[in-house]
């Protein structure tokens, strides 16, 4: 038996947290197409956690009355699961009132989506309806850096009188008197007939562009930010020959001997605008060993290792072209994991058909590159 995947709503609140027992109405109580979550979290401040828990938890609060009151199944939400957000010292925020703060927020916020939606069985629908704008904000933004397929952003829309009304939570299945404010007068309105409705927000999903150490390890939203938009900007390959180490993008790409020696053969041709490499001819071979033994100790086992491999192959082109595929495989997937697919296509080693040969190039001038010896 298949075992259904984990249905995750997630809110930013504040002082009003009617808006998780609204969207959580505007999910599961629809007659066609219901959305039951199974588990609720919440991201808010010290204050607006107290107020949910003892509006939607406490006893009978409105949270479980809601699901008594629609025979919704049990859905996961326990105290445990409103995150409050925490200063720099760890202490509980009550508001956010500075840019350091602000700050705190965003890394707070982005990391808590990023960690929603690493498992793949999971579904996650965020709305920001609650909150602070800027909360509502940085949740939208940390779901289009890490949101998937079947994630969704909406905002919850309620009809007047009873949008910003503290005694709605939601449209009961009976008569409930809810008092409003209308002029100077104080009047009665029954909670029966509100109208509340999900408007469903597009976002532009980028995280198959994020480099796969921002999607499984812990990073900050203005480090994420600043990683997506280094992408679209020119390339930048930096190799420093006597150190043997790479950047790309001023992020440090780690190589083994022989693909450092590969880059370097390719990155200096691209310099000399002779990009178009045919490497299953035995010049590119000896050419590609001259390079090797400038960077290598020709006494090594890395150096020899490379000599006997290309030797003989010298017999035929098509061996010796085998021998450049995996190292080229190996650089693409290396750029790759550093700068995610997106920023990493700009320096993808690419084959080309040139002059009725089949040819490869790294696909930079000479002024993205930079080698030092030093």
């Amino acid at each position: 038996m298949q075992i259904p995947p984990r249905r995750i709503l997630l809110a930013v609140t504040g002082l009003t947290p009617q808006v998780v027992t609204e969207t959580l109405h505007a999910l599961a109580c629809r007659v066609d197409d219901a959305w039951i979550p199974t588990e609720i979290h919440l991201i808010t401040t010290a204050t607006g956690a107290e107020n949910a828990r003892l509006n939607l938890l406490v006893g009978q609060a409105w949270f479980h009355r809601l699901l008594a009151d629609y025979h919704l199944p049990d859905i996961a939400f326990p105290v445990e699961n409103i995150h409050i957000l925490r200063d720099a010292r760890g202490m509980p925020l009550d508001d956010i009132r500075s840019p350091e703060q602000n700050t705190l927020a965003a890394d707070f916020i982005t990391e808590t989506v990023r960690r929603l939606t690493e498992q793949p069985d999971t579904e996650l629908h965020v709305s920001i309806a609650g909150g602070r704008k800027t909360m509502g904000y940085y949740l939208g933004y940390a779901l289009s850096l890490y949101g998937r397929p079947q994630d969704r952003l909406s905002h919850v829309l309620v009809s007047e009188p009873f949008e910003t009304n503290r005694e709605f939570y939601y449209p009961t299945p009976y008569d409930h008197p809810i008092h409003v404010k209308r002029g100077d007068k104080e009047v009665t309105v029954d909670a029966r007939i509100a109208r509340v409705e999900l408007a469903d927000i597009p976002f532009v999903r980028l995280r198959e562009g994020l480099p796969e150490r921002l999607r499984r390890g812990q990073a900050g939203y203005s480090q994420v930010v600043a990683i997506a938009n280094r992408g679209q900007e020119p390339p930048r390959l930096l190799l420093n020959v006597l150190q043997r180490r790479v950047w790309v993008d001023d992020e440090p790409l780690s190589l083994g001997a022989t693909e450092f020696v590969f880059l370097l053969w390719l990155a200096e041709r691209a310099q000399r605008d002779e990009a178009a490499t045919d490497w299953s001819t035995p010049d590119m071979a000896a050419e590609f060993l001259a390079v090797a033994a400038r960077v290598l100790n020709t006494l090594s086992s890395d150096y020899e290792r490379i000599e006997n491999a290309l030797d003989w192959r010298k017999s035929a082109s098509i061996k010796i072209a085998k021998y450049f595929e995996p190292h080229k495989s190996r650089v693409n997937t290396a750029i790759t994991g550093v700068l995610g697919k997106t920023a990493a296509t700009r320096y993808a080693i690419t084959r080309i058909r040139k002059n009725q040969t089949t040819q490869f190039f790294l696909p930079l001038v000479p002024d993205q590159i930079e080698i030092v010896n030093k």
